[in-house]
């Protein structure tokens, strides 16, 4: 039990945002909106109308709450029924009133009135968007308090306040799950309880109600190591295995989720080779599985069929290694059973594969473990041994955390440029509290886990918006200003809270082990507090020195707040103790950052200048992003500056004025006025003004009065802009006018010296060369990491071009700077996503079907040495009187000449078992020995069917086209979109819908032998066109025998992209989801299919709200 240090009972709380004579909840003005979440084929997967949100909210932040967070069942109706929750008062009443009750029960506040003022200002907070508790709390927290929901206890533990006796919880939700964060110990132990296979049955637990877990895994022997029976061990690899597949299918988010736990390895464990490069080795299987056919996404096949998918992977590191590594030394690795030492091997090679492993896959993260521990609070307790799954939380083994983040948005008034300290101040203190009844009142998935966390009540308060924070007030990210700003938020954040933690000691008594390790946690304290005042020589038992606060680089009544938090919390902490172990972290808040409207998480910079803004009922418009036009004023830009730059960034979303293609032009070209509407309608949330010139938006009818037929504007391969006569260049500059360069490079007023502020995680815009370099990332971390309990979540995103020489040098740099933790990913590292860096925009080339010669001139140059000509010159003469005889003559006389090109004897080429609305269809190719198409076979199952007959005959018709010289292109362009059943889902790894069978044959062969990717829903290479290492090309000049002679009429070159439906389909997969900020792999959302943003070390879907990760 912990010690009360004096007789006076309760916290008294003061009102800031709230008032005596009005209701929190009336302090706002509310809107009534639809929610509805589409995915990109605009299907509804999710709608409610009537949800109440205060005005201010965005649509975003009210389709999370929506679809998200509120209670679906159970909920008391006015009519007397049970429903659902409509409204954010709801949620937010469930929630601070569960609070309130469980501090007044146990006497946290001084009167009942200051319970009121708690509440009142906890509900304002949420609705202002200022502070929010981590997803399990939106979950679950007031269901029971407020509705009278329960339901069948899950086998959870907690520990009885009142009597310090473990008990196991008697329903679901009386006392709720409010840790987001848990670490698990496992013993090296097969059966029994805490052992191994009893490790995955805990991890089910927290798995289940939307929690992630971390573990270190060294206790268990390596292969070879005696068993006590006689026998030799399987090794610690074996047992990951099974559980990354436990976890898997327990659904922890299946092989999608990975980082939905943590698995950590000390660096010296026999096996730590092995595990180092487990993620590459798999990453090479499915290499493989891809090449045969198998699905490149996160959701196929090949990544389902390999293991390591469902972890972040780290290591632990101390600080030996890196001496034996300065040294040149060897670095031994150790048995588990009796220390013995079972390899050398140079420091510098295991170093190499750590930095390869990461490079290529980024896997694994480093964990600086001496570090950790020299500011381990609670020694006495045991090493700090592993982390959660986003390396936030560093406690004990069988621990667990909750989470809420602040934003630091809400704080600063841009009116004044100054940051709220005092409001800072108190919404810290305010959600102190809350974190710390939330352990009060909270269930855990395991006795230890319930004990540990009751004796030693850590919590997990952070925050989100720096890097809007940054911009907004013109400060570069990567800038000492930054740095020193960041660090002094920080520190005034952890000091409140700490104080406040004193403060709560002081009324409720210490946490349960706070005695046994006192002088450990004063240490700690007092170096927080030499960050502080940056006293380089005030840092006790740290042999890592981290850089503190810089005076010259922050505000002075910022600098004057940190120091004051801290000689509070130091001078509060050594007259009463503290009442919990730990009191901040980093989190990524993905999720609850888009409830709150937060433009970056926790510590990140922005990631793009230009973004599209969510609409009620669906589809979205392009914005600035607002930190900008308040930055720009701030740097002193007059408001026609300002509005030229932000026009020149996002552009000005209509075609009136812009050059070349206008309204103007545009009418001459035979436009109506309706129709120009449409078009500048369109633009507004639309990357390219190529995308909105289509029939989609336009309709059939603009199309065919402008002249063209069906068979035209419905080709994936028409482009109405080039056939209307406009020019590539043309129309770049009026795509810059119109939507916008996305970027601020080459801004008109902008100074060089400025353009640092608008830096952002990745490149902007099509042209965009300026991006935060990885060492600004990492000295950001440093700036903070002195004033956090736990660690800091975040990700160090480097460019695909990145070697392995910089991902040594950021695991270099985050040791030295003292950093705890650090996470990795190279952009394009997964095999999910092939980067992609070519422009799919279409070339105007000339190439032979644009000139034409005659057969008359033939017969004129065939006494000159034909053999010296090339193909394309034969051709060009040819094509030159096919296109100007008056007649059919002239090219019936040239089909004469023509041979038909057998295949040889022996032949490559693939075959393929797909079904196309149910109908299985087998189609079979040959090549020839150039890898070009050849021949077809199409293959059904039921034999002496007509429709087997007459493919069969189909198949051979077109076989002959192909060897008398018809290109695959005609064949392509002529046949897809042919409808008629069966149709409908294809069973292929890249088609996935047809029109017909006959639309799915040409669809496969367009995309593998002519690079078609807009023919299929999924891009991956199937593995049969000259990419097989027998395959071996042509070399030298084809002879002039072989040439396929055939007069084309101009069009645009087959591997280029169509105008798509929607605005951004006309991209590739990589370059669009670079042009929205995220990386070229990221996986699409599991839940509606959009683009998942990266959040942390795992990746968040910005429509509706599911993360890849923790909850």
């Amino acid at each position: 039990m912990s010690k009360k240090n004096t007789t006076t009972q309760g916290l008294q709380f003061s009102r800031y945002y709230t008032n005596d004579t009005q209701p929190v909840y009336d302090q706002f003005q509310y809107d009534y909106r639809t929610s509805i979440i589409r995915n990109p084929n605009g299907e509804v997967i999710f709608e409610l109308k009537n949800v109440e949100v205060p005005s201010h909210w965005s649509q975003i932040a009210t389709d999370i709450l929506a679809q998200k967070y509120f209670r679906k069942a159970g909920v008391p109706q006015e009519d007397g029924s049970l429903g659902r929750e409509t409204s954010i008062k709801q949620v937010a009443h469930r929630m601070a009133d569960c609070w309130r009750q469980w501090g007044e029960k146990y006497n946290y506040f001084a009167t009942s009135q200051d319970a009121q003022v708690f509440y009142d200002e906890l509900v304002y907070t949420i609705l202002n968007q200022s502070c929010a508790p981590n997803s399990p709390q939106w979950f679950n927290t007031g269901l029971y308090s407020s509705y009278g929901i329960t339901g069948k206890a899950q086998g959870h533990y907690y520990v009885n306040p009142t009597t310090g006796a473990l008990e196991k919880s008697k329903n679901a939700y009386e006392r709720p799950q409010p840790h987001a964060c848990f670490i698990l110990s496992v013993d090296d132990d097969l059966v029994n309880e805490g052992g191994i296979m009893d490790l995955w049955v805990r991890e089910a637990r927290i798995f289940k109600y939307g929690s992630g877990v971390g573990t270190n895994y060294s206790n268990i022997r390596g292969e070879g190591e005696k068993l006590s029976g006689g026998g030799t061990s399987s090794g610690i690899m074996s047992f990951l295995k099974i559980g990354d597949r436990a976890a898997g299918a327990i659904k922890s988010g299946g092989t999608t989720r990975r980082a939905a736990k943590m698995v950590c390895l000390d660096l010296d464990h026999p096996e730590i080779e092995k595990f180092i490069n487990w993620k590459v080795e798999e990453e090479q299987k499915v290499a493989a599985l891809i090449a045969a056919g198998y699905s490149h996404d996160y959701e196929g096949e090949a990544y389902r069929t390999v293991s390591g998918q469902n972890s972040n992977n780290s290591v632990r590191v101390p600080n030996a290694f890196f001496h034996a590594l300065e040294n040149g030394e060897d670095w031994e690795l150790k048995a588990r059973t009796d220390g013995k030492v079972m390899k050398k091997l140079p420091a510098k090679d295991l170093w190499d594969q750590i930095a390869y492993a990461a490079w290529r896959c980024a896997d694994p993260g480093t964990q600086y473990d001496t570090t950790i521990n020299e500011w381990h609070t609670c020694p006495e307790g045991g090493k700090i041994r592993a982390s959660n799954p986003c390396s936030e939380y560093m406690f004990l083994d069988n621990t667990a955390c909750n989470l809420a983040s602040m934003n630091l948005r809400r704080f600063y008034d841009e009116n004044t440029n100054q940051f709220d300290v005092t409001g800072y101040e108190y919404v810290t203190r305010l959600w102190t509290v809350v974190l710390e009844v939330s352990v009060l009142m909270a269930q855990f998935p395991s006795k230890e886990v319930a004990q540990l966390s009751y004796d030693y009540r850590t919590l997990g308060l952070g925050y989100a918006n720096l890097g809007s924070l940054l911009m907004v007030q013109g400060i570069p990210y990567d800038s000492e200003q930054a740095r020193g700003m960041a660090g002094a938020l920080t520190a005034i954040m952890t000091g409140v809270s700490y104080k406040t933690s004193a403060e709560m000691a002081q009324h409720l008594g210490t946490f349960a082990k706070y005695e046994e390790n006192k002088s450990h946690m004063l240490r700690v304290m007092r170096n927080h507090r030499a960050a502080a005042y940056d006293a380089q020589d005030a840092f006790e038992q740290l042999e890592i020195k981290p850089q503190g606060i810089k005076a010259q680089y922050c505000p002075d009544y910022l600098l004057k707040a940190a120091t004051k938090a801290w000689d509070d919390a130091v001078q509060m902490g050594e007259k009463y103790g503290y009442r919990n172990a730990q009191a901040t972290v980093i989190a990524p808040t993905g999720t609850i950052g888009l409830v709150m409207d937060c433009d970056t998480t926790g510590v990140e910079p922005d990631f793009a200048l230009v973004k599209f803004k969510k609409l009620s009922g669906g589809g979205y418009f392009k914005i600035i992003n607002q930190s900008i036009p308040t930055a720009l004023r701030n740097l002193g830009y007059s408001e026609k500056e300002n509005d030229a730059i932000v026009k020149y960034a996002k552009g000005n979303g209509t075609f009136a004025g812009a050059p070349f293609i206008n309204h103007q032009s545009l009418s001459e070209k035979g436009f109506i006025a309706e129709e120009l509407k449409k078009l500048d309608t369109a633009v507004e949330s639309s990357f390219d003004i190529a995308f909105v010139f289509n029939h989609y938006n336009l309709g059939e009818e603009c199309l065919q009065r402008l002249g063209f037929k069906p068979e035209q504007y419905m080709s994936p391969l028409f482009s109405l802009l080039d056939e209307l006569g406009f020019k590539n260049e043309e129309m770049d500059a009026a795509n810059d006018y119109v939507c916008g360069t996305m970027m601020l490079e080459g801004a008109p007023y902008l100074k060089e010296a400025h353009l640092p502020v608008f830096d952002c995680a990745n490149k902007c815009g099509k042209k965009g060369e300026r991006y935060i370099h990885h060492s600004g990332h990492i000295r950001m971390m440093g700036a903070t990491q002195p004033f956090i309990s736990g660690a800091i979540s975040k990700t160090i995103n480097l460019p695909n071009e990145a070697h392995v020489d910089e991902i040594k040098e950021c695991y270099q740099l985050s040791w030295e700077l003292g950093l705890k933790a650090n996470a990795l990913y190279r952009d394009g590292s997964k095999m999910s996503q092939p980067l992609s860096n070519k422009s799919d925009k279409k070339e105007k080339v000339e190439t032979p079907e644009n000139v034409a010669e005659t057969i008359q001139h033939i017969a004129e140059t065939v006494m000159h040495d034909l053999g010296k000509l090339t193909i394309d010159e034969l051709l060009e003469e040819v094509n030159k009187r096919v296109q100007a005889s008056p007649d059919t003559k002239l090219k019936r006389e040239l089909s004469r000449i023509v041979e038909r090109k057998t295949l040889p004897a022996k032949r490559r080429g693939y075959t393929i078992k797909s079904k196309v609305g149910g109908q299985a269809v087998f189609l079979r190719t040959g090549e020839y020995s150039d890898g070009t198409l050849g021949e077809i076979f199409i293959d059904m199952a039921k034999e002496g069917a007509t429709m087997r007959s007459l493919l069969n005959c189909f198949a051979i018709s077109i076989s002959i086209g192909l060897q008398y010289g018809v290109p695959l292109e005609e064949f392509v362009d002529k046949f897809i979109f042919t409808r008629f059943e069966p149709a409908g889902m294809v069973d292929h790894p890249n088609i996935k819908n047809a029109t017909s069978i006959v639309d799915y044959i040409f669809r496969a062969l367009g995309y593998e032998y002519l690079g078609r990717t807009d023919l299929v829903h999924v891009q991956a290479p199937l593995g049969g066109n000259a990419t097989d290492e027998w395959d071996v090309p042509v070399e030298g000049a084809e002879e002039l025998s072989n040439v396929r002679v055939t007069a084309l009429s101009a069009k645009p070159k087959a591997t280029d992209l169509a105008p798509q439906k929607v605005a951004v389909g006309a991209m590739s997969e990589a370059e669009k989801k670079r042009m929205i900020g995220t990386s070229s792999d990221a996986p699409v959302c599991r839940q509606c299919g959009n683009i998942t943003m990266r959040n942390g070390t795992c990746y968040m879907c910005p429509n509706c709200g599911t993360t890849t990760g923790c909850s």
